[in-house]
């Protein structure tokens, strides 16, 4: 399918929406598993395609794993190789070749792994020949590029003959995915110690964890800007735990700010529309994922909004900042670096506008994120497949949720 016409839709049903499984569990949960010898039981997998790849390869005997658009499968499985048996290649998509990788290239090889890279240095594709001898025990990174390279050291930290002491330098960004990464290892048997920029990781064998993965905050995210923008909303989110590994749980408090009030129950949170903020500072270092959905949000409402902490958006699925920038303004709506680091959301929108057509330029969230527009004016969407990446079910729910 080309695109998806969404129609004007001010007032949503009540709904009740079974949230696709978290993929950044899914994908640590599949690596550590892979860790500890596959003895562990594993339930409610994400059905994102970025998971499903990271299944199929991780039983995969050929030397070449195309990870296609999967940023997290690309970076957990360049480390993965690097203890396997026998050298591997690692390429994706035209877009994954351009996203760097070279922070953790380097971070293996004074670990003691060979990394070639094929085509551009720093960039996928590459060949990662396995570590035979620990050359470092203590490694540094910088924290602030990308928490999934931070993540994928971590997980291959304990299977190292001496562990590791990994020393994040800098700001760091994303902290609480790298929190995830570290209890999720605890819950597989692994100790380990974060004290300041230090994390250390002592040689010790993974165990046997029956796991059950969360619902997807990130997701979710989708529903509470529904929330927020439609004239009447009550949306029930399956699924979902208000004590979460997952960081993007942060759009709880966000969107209290924005006028969704969360309501936890046994087996999912409740979102009712309340009175929002005429103002909000949001820093987004810790949830960068939330970044385009609170963008849109603020601009239809017109609140203004001081953002910060979106420098890791650039090397996403896309540049995300660009990407926002061109689709806002469709809506007479700015994204504006006032300082350094600091964007700005400048709004003159006007709801029941002709029909605006989004790009969504190879990126899932770009997609839903606007979607949520349709609350106030007919909207088409490019490209709607682009959501298989982390939520396949999404227009399917959408249509739920507007009756279409």
């Amino acid at each position: 399918m080309e695109s998806i016409a969404l129609k004007h839709c001010p007032k949503l049903n009540a709904v009740t929406i079974p949230l696709e499984a978290s993929k950044s569990e899914s994908n640590r949960a599949l690596i550590i598993n892979a860790l500890s010898g596959n003895t562990s039981a594993i339930s409610n997998l994400s059905n994102a395609r970025d998971t499903q790849t990271m299944l199929r390869l991780l039983t995969s005997n050929e030397e070449t794993l195309d990870v296609l658009d999967a940023g997290t499968t690309m970076r957990f499985l360049t480390a993965y190789s690097a203890l396997g048996k026998n050298p591997r290649v690692l390429t994706g998509t035209p877009r994954m070749q351009k996203r760097p990788i070279k922070i953790l290239g380097k971070a293996l090889k004074q670990i003691g792994a060979k990394v070639k890279y094929l085509k551009n240095d720093g960039y996928p594709p590459m060949k990662i020949t396995p570590i035979k001898d620990q050359k470092k025990e203590r490694i540094r990174m910088k924290g602030d590029v990308s928490s999934q390279f931070i993540s994928a050291i971590l997980m291959i930290a304990p299977a190292l003959p001496e562990g590791l002491i990994l020393e994040l330098i800098g700001k760091i960004g994303s902290r609480p995915y790298i929190q995830m990464t570290l209890d999720m290892m605890k819950l597989f048997g692994i100790q380990s110690s974060w004290t300041n920029n230090t994390i250390e990781v002592k040689p010790q064998p993974y165990q046997s964890y029956p796991y059950q993965v969360e619902s997807d905050w990130s997701g979710a995210s989708y529903w509470f800007s529904f929330a927020a923008l439609a004239e009447s909303a009550e949306i029930k989110l399956l699924g979902l735990r208000q004590k979460s590994l997952q960081g993007d749980i942060a759009i709880v408090r966000i969107m209290n700010q924005l006028g969704v009030m969360s309501t936890f129950e046994a087996d999912g949170v409740l979102l009712q529309k309340i009175p929002a903020r005429n103002e909000v500072e949001i820093d987004f270092s810790d949830c960068p994922d939330l970044a385009q959905t609170v963008a849109v949000v603020c601009g239809v409402k017109h609140i203004s909004c001081k953002m910060t902490g979106l420098e890791s958006l650039r090397i996403k699925e896309t540049d995300r900042i660009k990407a926002l920038k061109r689709e806002l303004k469709k809506f007479n709506i700015k994204l504006k670096e006032t300082e350094e680091g600091v964007w700005e959301i400048k709004s003159k929108f006007q709801p029941g506008q002709p029909e605006v057509t989004i790009e969504t330029y190879e990126d899932h969230r770009m997609a839903m994120a606007f979607a949520p527009l349709s609350t106030q004016q007919d909207i088409l969407i490019k490209d709607p497949s682009v959501v298989d990446k982390s939520y396949p079910s999404f227009w399917n729910h959408v249509g739920l949720a507007t009756g279409s």
